[in-house]
């Protein structure tokens, strides 16, 4: 609890400070965006934080729940970052925090060229959404050990297409495998972006998994509004891969904030 206490002192003194007009970081969608996005929706993308850059993203999901991830740029092919999260931080229930706070690292392997994907491999112990402890596992498993590629086209905009490759320690549940993962987001103008992604979901398919086989089929937007904030709503799991799903999709909420040293 103290440690999810810390994250929110630090997220919120953090957006509260006022951006200065000359401030480098616009935002990570549209056909302006100078921030690469770390994410497709839940799966990771070959994008990395830039050095000498931090950012501060929160999740808002079901069941009041708040999920807070914090990275920051060491060296140009190389992000780390901590997380942390819990049930019913928004409402009158007691807060029910994640047993442990996740870590993710990112290293550039191969940057991204006129004909040539950009490549980052990583690791990423965060997963999505609430955590279940008779499963020890979180409702979307962590990515676990990744590789990601991104390539980027000129499309009437921005045209960004990602895939890539993840392994999970999520296992309890007697259902792991290599799994695989793709999206694309499309810029609608300079600060809206539009994003789908299918996550495969061949890790969450047996035995005692969450989901049903059909994997996970996922939509959202993004509006950057200048500063290093973005923001963001997502529809996820379309084709109702989880058997409780009884409306069209999850409705999750998405804030980014992106700043320099």
């Amino acid at each position: 609890m103290k440690l999810l206490h810390t994250y929110l002192v630090v997220l919120l003194v953090t957006v509260l400070i006022i951006p200065d007009h000359e401030s480098r970081a616009q935002g990570s969608a549209g056909a302006m965006a100078n921030i690469e996005p770390r994410h497709i929706i839940d799966m990771p993308t070959a994008g990395l934080v830039q050095r000498g850059s931090y950012s501060v993203e929160m999740d808002f999901f079901q069941h009041g729940g708040l999920m807070v991830r914090i990275n920051a740029g060491i060296m140009p092919s190389l992000s780390f970052g901590i997380s942390y999260g819990a049930n019913h931080v928004i409402g009158s229930n007691k807060i029910d925090p994640n047993p442990l706070p996740g870590v993710n690292i990112r290293l550039r392997l191969i940057d991204e060229t006129l004909v040539g994907p950009a490549l980052t491999i990583g690791f990423d112990s965060q997963g999505k959404e609430s955590y279940i402890e008779e499963l020890e596992r979180f409702t979307i498993k962590s990515p676990g050990f990744f590789v990601a590629a991104s390539k980027n086209y000129n499309f009437f905009g921005h045209l960004s297409v990602h895939g890539g490759l993840n392994y999970s320690l999520e296992d309890s549940d007697g259902s792991n495998a290599l799994n695989m993962y793709t999206g694309a987001e499309k810029s609608i103008g300079d600060d809206i972006s539009l994003i789908v992604e299918y996550n495969f979901a061949l890790n969450d398919a047996r035995a005692d998994a969450v989901g049903r086989g059909r994997g996970y089929l996922n939509t959202g937007m993004r509006w950057s509004f200048g500063g290093g904030f973005t923001l963001g709503f997502d529809l996820k799991d379309l084709f109702k891969n989880q058997p409780d799903q009884i409306s069209i999709g999850n409705r999750t909420v998405y804030i980014e904030y992106v700043n320099f040293f």
